[in-house]
């Protein structure tokens, strides 16, 4: 594959290949198979997936908008590197957001909400005690997905792009640093936020959302990993 034959493509063609590479990248970093600081060159992604540079670029980019890679000039992409204070600063972040989230989400609930927000939580429940990092991949995401679902029900979307940008942060963090064999967004913590918002007691919902962003963060064990080359981490036959 070159870059004239990516130019010949379909834009949604070339589209669906940059998604493949972000999302088999996003799941790798997930997963702890990519480390931070791991140099992601774009001649070596586009090698392992048979694409042009440019879109192997185009992946890149978009993992770094969710604030899971960091380009930076003249030396190309890297997984990012959290440090302890930045982790601080996300967690920081959540606890002035997602009050509000839980707020505006209660002005707007009613039963198809409630709902989809019981259903998020049984597909988060199917991960709990399954073990392997398939399980604990789609574990971390479903609960992320919570957060990000209650934030679309706020009717908000600049509040929600803030939210995706965030959890996107935290589940960096979490995979890399949790303390515990899965996620610590707990399930019953989730649980009990909801049924506080569908009682419609707002304080308490907010107050349990804050409790339970303290203990996603007081589970994290920052330490510096060795970095991982890329085609190992990947695993591509």
């Amino acid at each position: 594959m070159n870059i004239k034959e990516d130019i010949s493509l379909p834009e949604s063609a070339t589209e669906d290949r940059a998604l493949t590479i972000r999302d088999a990248l996003r799941n790798a970093i997930v997963d702890r198979r990519l480390t931070p600081g791991t140099k992601l060159t774009e001649s070596e992604v586009g090698a392992l997936f048979d694409v042009s540079r440019t879109v192997a670029r185009a992946g890149l980019q978009m993992l770094s908008f969710e604030g899971l890679v960091r380009l930076e000039r003249n030396r190309g992409a890297f997984v990012s590197n959290p440090t302890p204070e930045e982790a601080r600063q996300v967690f920081a972040s959540r606890r002035l957001i997602e009050p509000g989230v839980v707020m505006s989400a209660l002005e707007r609930l009613d039963a198809d909400k409630i709902a989809l927000l019981r259903r998020q939580l049984e597909e988060e429940s199917r991960y709990l005690n399954e073990r392997g990092p398939t399980a604990r991949r789609a574990e971390i995401k479903a609960s992320g997905d919570f957060h990000l679902l209650l934030a679309s029900m706020a009717g908000n979307a600049i509040l929600e792009k803030f939210m995706e940008e965030l959890i996107a942060r935290s589940s960096l963090v979490i995979a890399l640093y949790g303390r515990s064999g899965i996620s610590s967004c707990g399930h019953n913590e989730h649980m009990a936020v909801l049924a506080a918002l569908e009682a419609g007691d707002g304080e308490r919902a907010r107050d349990l959302m804050l409790h339970h962003i303290d203990h996603i963060e007081a589970d994290l064990d920052l330490q510096v990993r060795d970095v991982t080359r890329l085609k190992d981490a990947l695993d591509l036959a």
